[in-house]
């Protein structure tokens, strides 16, 4: 008879295990034939990171010299591996295994863990499911291990060590295996090896106590957790968010007017996704779909991240005129290709309507000769005047500060020009650029000496002392002197 209590089906997890995912996603891009690894820089030397099968039945494995690897295999071709393309790979796969359960994490850098409770049956059997996955996975070219289990560390164990990835017997599999598969530390593993326990089944069978005492608490939690005892959960990612909104139209439309009220209902919509979410729309993607299905995009890239509709419609106008509506167009989608974390403001009266106004002037002109060829000069940490600023664009870039100098600077810099001078101090006549000059008054000196971790030619001579030199000609100069060779050059005027 029913008494009422909920009865909890029992878990089943599938680990998959991609033991070559760096070198199958290289080769799934460009098929190679032959032993092919890859190599990374890892202690000071470079090493096999990642290699297929025909380089192991060469003799190679992982972590082998790159060196030690051209000596025992000259037809190796080897590329540099890149881990973070790899992890980013891995999320797709992970994105991919969502087919299955609604469940997915990650298992390290080269594995996922899938909750596949009570969802099995869709797919037939847990059999029926696990031979999907493995024939879908070979398919596009992925060396790939799969293991069922009640838990997560019992699915990880048969994926990385078992012979078979539905066992008839769990604890008998799991007892054959070697202790290694506890995902324990390299350390552990050997020194319970030295003991006489090589399997996981020896384990079990041996006291509890003295393994804490020796081994600490990790080694039995491992334990527990293989044979169900501990539970482990598998934390799923959150998909990234998706900022996209499309319209469709009864009729077809090709007036640039139409288009551009279709586009600020979008915008509208998109931009409301955005301020609730606290990001801004970097790069704004417009695709227009004509009748005879084909499509025109326009894409729209800022100055700054915003989500102001009202403020980003307008600049639409110049892409809309351009495009051509054919027949006429019957859908419209817009997307934020590229947000960025917008930075809290304070809401107040004062208003910056001039800084909007400049940002959307750079996001007009970007649109005609890029955003990249808008620059701007921004403050460099940098004692030397030369390198006190630096280039960068404007659409890219904002100053985290204003110059800091205990002297001030002139507006003009140019390169030094050297005139007529003996002494310390600034010449009372000298003549520059064709003029006749008459020092009235002059501050100073400001010592700066060179960047010694620096190789700068101008710099070499060594140290400079500079004058601010106020000429009765009206002319305000900056000078400076140099010590070691006794000369005197003017290098900028100041307003």
């Amino acid at each position: 008879m029913f008494d009422g209590t909920r009865q909890n089906p029992t878990r089943r997890i599938v680990s998959l295990w991609f033991p070559r995912l760096a070198s199958d996603r290289v080769i799934r891009a460009r098929p190679i034939e032959g032993p092919f690894a890859l190599t990374l820089i890892e202690r000071n030397a470079n090493r096999i990171y990642c290699l297929n099968k025909a380089a192991e039945k060469q003799g190679l494995h992982q972590g082998m010299p790159f060196s030690d690897a051209r000596a025992f295999c000259p037809e190796l071709y080897s590329m540099p591996a890149n881990p973070k393309a790899d992890q980013c790979f891995l999320l797709t796969l992970r994105r991919w295994a969502t087919r299955y359960c609604p469940w997915v994490g990650l298992e390290g850098a080269d594995g996922l863990t899938l909750d596949i409770t009570g969802s099995a049956h869709l797919f037939g059997d847990e059999a029926a499911m696990i031979e999907d996955m493995h024939q879908r996975l070979t398919r596009a070219g992925f060396a790939v291990r799969i293991g069922l289990g009640v838990s997560r560390g019992a699915a990880w164990a048969l994926a990385h060590y078992g012979n078979t990835p539905t066992p008839d017997d769990m604890q008998t599999a799991l007892a054959t295996l070697p202790v290694a598969a506890l995902r324990i530390e390299r350390k552990t593993d050997v020194a319970l090896q030295r003991l006489g326990l090589r399997t996981i089944g020896d384990l079990i069978a041996t006291e509890r106590a003295p393994l804490a005492r020796r081994f600490g608490r990790g080694l039995l939690l491992r334990l527990d957790q293989a044979i169900g005892a501990q539970p482990e959960e598998i934390t799923p990612l959150k998909d990234p968010p998706h900022y996209a909104v499309r319209m469709s139209f009864p009729e077809p439309i090709g007036l640039c007017a139409d288009v551009m009220a279709g586009v600020e209902r979008l915008l509208v919509k998109l931009c409301e996704r955005l301020a609730v979410d606290g990001v801004g729309a970097r790069i704004l993607l417009l695709s227009l779909r004509r009748v005879d299905r084909e499509a025109q995009d326009v894409e729209l890239r800022l100055a700054r991240a915003l989500h102001d509709a009202p403020r980003i419609l307008p600049l639409f106008q110049r892409g809309i005129d351009t495009v051509d509506a054919g027949f006429g167009i019957d859908q419209i989608r817009l997307s934020a290709t590229q947000v960025e974390k917008l930075p809290v403001q304070q809401i107040s009266h004062v208003s910056n309507g001039g800084k909007n106004q400049l940002d959307d002037l750079i996001t007009r002109l970007g649109a005609r000769i890029g955003l990249e060829n808008i620059q701007q000069f921004l403050p460099a940490d940098s004692h030397i005047p030369e390198r006190s600023f630096i280039i960068a664009p404007a659409a890219f870039s904002s100053p985290s500060d204003a110059w800091a100098h205990s002297q001030p600077r002139p507006i003009r810099l140019f390169p030094p020009e050297p005139i007529a001078g003996d002494g310390s101090r600034p010449p009372a006549r000298f003549r520059w650029r064709r003029m006749a000059l008459t020092t009235g008054r002059a501050t100073g000196p400001e010592r700066i000496v060179p960047e010694w971790w620096m190789k700068d030619e101008n710099w070499r001579s060594g140290i400079r002392d500079y004058w601010r030199v106020e000429t009765r000609q009206g002319r305000r100069l900056w000078l400076f002197y140099t010590p070691q060779n006794h000369g005197w050059f003017v290098q900028g005027e100041f307003a």
